[in-house]
Parts: C-alpha cells; structure tokens; sequence
C-alpha cells in the first residue's frame, strides 16, 4: 500500500482532472487532508486499512464547528474515493458527524434591490430579476434554455432532476423579450458564443453590479428575499417551498424564522395593549 502522503497526492489529481474541481476548491481539500496525514495514523489490521483520525479531531477542536464539518467531509470523501476508485478496504476511527447550527439567511431589502436595479443595464436587470422573481438557483439560471421559457411560464430543471413550473411576471416577461431582440441568443438566455455563461461568471456580475452602490450581495442571497420577503407578505409555505424546489417544507421553514422582527412589529403596532405603559 502507498503512503498517505501519496494517495492524498492521487486525490487531488483525481478531483482536478476527473471530477473538473476548481483549483481553489482542491487547495481546501489539500490543506484538511495534509493537516490530517500529519498527526494521523494509518495502519493494517486483519486486511483492512484504519485511519485513526483521533489526534487530527484533538487538533482542530478549537476551530468553528463549520470549520470541523468542513475539513471533516474532506476526509470522508478522500475515504470514499480510497474505497470507491482504489478499491481499498477501510475503517476510519472517531469520525463521529459535528451538528452545525443553521445559520439564518440575510435577505437584502427590498428598496435596496429597487436602487440597483434602477441603474442597471438591461442584462443586468434581467440578471437580477430572474434571480430574484424567480427564486432561482444560480446554477439553474445558468443552464436555463430557451426553450424552457414560454406561454407565461419557467420551466426549471433543478437538483435531483426535480422539476418545476414558475409563473412569469408580465414584467420579467418584458425584460426577457427586450433581451431577446438585444443579445439574439441561440440557446441559452445568457450566454456567449454557442455556451452558456456559467455559474462563476454570472455571479460575477452580480456581486460587482450590487458592489457599485455599496451592496455586498450573492445570487443565494437573492433567492432568500425572494422566499423571505413573500413569506412577510403573506405566502403560504407550501407554495413556496414548491417554488423553490425544496424537497420538504422544513427547509423551507428556516425562512419563517426571519419574519420575527415584523411580526413583533405588527403585533406592537396592532395590539390593544400593546401602546399602555
């Protein structure tokens, strides 16, 4: 058997050249995965590789627990790939889960989207809309054809080959056929040449477009004020949820959360007792 050292090394070529990982995304998985060859052990008892894991668990224990889930799923899936691709029989020791508390998403306001959109160009505006009309993913807007756009409704082909139908607005819809006649796609509704614009590059655009007026925003930041801000108007979880394309209700749950704020407002400003001191 190789050292670990080794078959860290053939890992890493692995999700570069096989799986197409970024460079940044193997240089994280480089620094877990180094950091736990050197304080780990790794041995052969009765035909099955351990990899005891128990100093590497001691040594990062002050860091975040998103810090430890994330280094963590880099040694699980190392060990997957050892089990999988290497066909190597193996046993890691004290690789207990860490629970991570969710955090909750920030949505952006409203009227902060209002000014931004206010002074963008066309294909940014489209940009945005669709991401944050439509409650999108960007890796769904990325691959969104055209033929998937018609008679009033988005077709969206999401994880798990779910798929789902999303009203247009008539104001989204203007937007797209104003696109349409400017940019003249051929199959996708953004893209450049004969390929789609992909995640990276339209999420480039809109962190440096929102950048502009002093706004740090993200595409999944869209798509919580998308769900946020219908939740705070009055939707019902259900549909949006479904809107969403989230597999069950309690993840879309977290958003109910967020709406605390204004029902505190509301119930401040609505109650009978609420203004007696």
């Amino acid at each position: 058997m190789e050292t670990l050292p080794s078959l860290i090394e053939d890992f890493l070529d692995y999700l570069l050249d096989v799986r197409g990982y970024s460079e940044k995304t193997v240089e994280t998985y480089e620094i877990a995965l180094r950091q736990m060859a050197e304080v780990s052990a790794f041995y052969e008892e009765d035909a099955t590789w351990v990899l005891d894991i128990t100093p590497f668990r001691f040594k990062i224990v002050k860091n975040s627990k998103k810090t430890i889930v994330k280094k963590l799923s880099a040694v699980r899936s190392f060990s997957k790939y050892l089990r999988e691709q290497r066909h190597v029989s193996l046993t890691i020791l004290s690789d207990e889960s860490v629970k991570v508390p969710k955090s909750l998403p920030k949505p952006i306001e409203a009227h902060y989207i209002d000014e931004v959109l206010a002074s963008a160009t066309p294909q940014e505006q489209l940009l945005v809309v669709m991401l944050y009309g439509l409650g999108l993913r960007i890796s769904e807007l990325s691959s969104l054809t055209l033929e998937q756009i018609g008679n009033g409704w988005v077709e969206i082909h999401g994880k798990g080959n779910k798929v789902r139908q999303l009203p247009l607005l008539p104001s989204l819809q203007t937007m797209i056929e104003r696109h349409l006649a400017a940019a003249h796609p051929k199959k996708y509704l953004f893209e450049k040449g004969n390929a789609p614009l992909n995640a990276a590059q339209l999420r480039y655009k809109l962190t440096k477009l929102f950048k502009t007026h002093g706004i740090k925003a993200t595409p999944h930041q869209l798509r919580h004020s998308f769900a946020t801000h219908l939740l705070n108007e009055g939707a019902r979880i259900a549909d949006v949820s479904e809107l969403l394309g989230h597999e069950t209700m309690a993840t879309t749950q977290v958003y109910t959360k967020l709406g605390s704020v204004k029902k505190m407002q509301e119930y401040m400003k609505a109650h009978p007792l609420a203004g007696k001191k």
